[in-house]
């Protein structure tokens, strides 16, 4: 390689950034912030703050995420697209019990996850005055698994299979609260240890109720 064709690749090198290289400090922003929210809750985490430890401009946060409401919706999106394929319903053929069972099965342990209930215990105490929290939580979490159970029951196959008189859009809101049944309500709370079998035999026993309520 000659001297010039060295310099011009030292020169991409210390210029700017790679895509990947940007990508990361992203992910890491993100990251970061959870993190933070979780252990000081939301109003009390400054934009200064998340980019010091983030190790980025105030700016930057602006920038790509447009403040810190949208640095909160990112990490909601992020943790759970770890965890759902939001196509998953609107393909998958199988029985309509076997869809809803292994979703249930999911959705509870995503909700179970410490992180998560340390997310909706920070959401409760913050939420009250604070209505742009309240809103990107809802918006970024609630109403998005919301929407996909909606189009879930939508679906004709899965339509013709469910009583008449129900609207799809109550089906989603009543299978969520059969699947976080009183059990979730209370480890918000007072967070006790369960045997796994326990917890899913309550499970089964909800969803059997659910699937009398609602199927012809």
């Amino acid at each position: 390689m000659s001297t010039e064709s060295t310099i011009t690749a030292a020169s991409k090198c210390a210029g700017r950034p790679r895509s990947s290289d940007r990508e990361a400090r992203m992910q890491d922003l993100i990251h970061t912030a959870g993190a933070l929210f979780l252990k000081h809750g939301y109003r009390n985490v400054s934009l200064e703050m998340l980019a010091r430890e983030a190790h980025v401009a105030v700016r930057t946060i602006y920038v790509k995420f447009g403040g810190k409401a949208g640095l909160l919706n990112a990490v909601l999106v992020a943790n759970r697209e770890r965890f759902f394929n939001t196509h998953d319903l609107d393909e998958d053929q199988r029985p309509f019990k076997e869809i809803v069972h292994d979703f249930a099965v999911h959705f509870f342990d995503l909700i179970s996850m410490p992180e998560a209930v340390s997310m909706q215990r920070m959401v409760v105490a913050d939420a009250p005055g604070n209505v742009e929290l309240a809103q990107t939580f809802f918006e970024a979490g609630p109403k998005q698994t919301r929407d996909m159970l909606v189009r879930f029951f939508s679906r004709p196959d899965i339509r013709v299979q469910l009583r008449d008189d129900l609207d799809v859009g109550m089906l989603a809101v009543h299978l969520l609260s059969c699947i976080e049944g009183d059990r979730f309500s209370r480890w918000l709370f007072e967070p006790v240890k369960v045997p796994r079998a326990q917890v899913m035999r309550e499970l089964e026993q909800r969803l059997e109720l659910f699937y009398r309520g609602v199927l012809k």
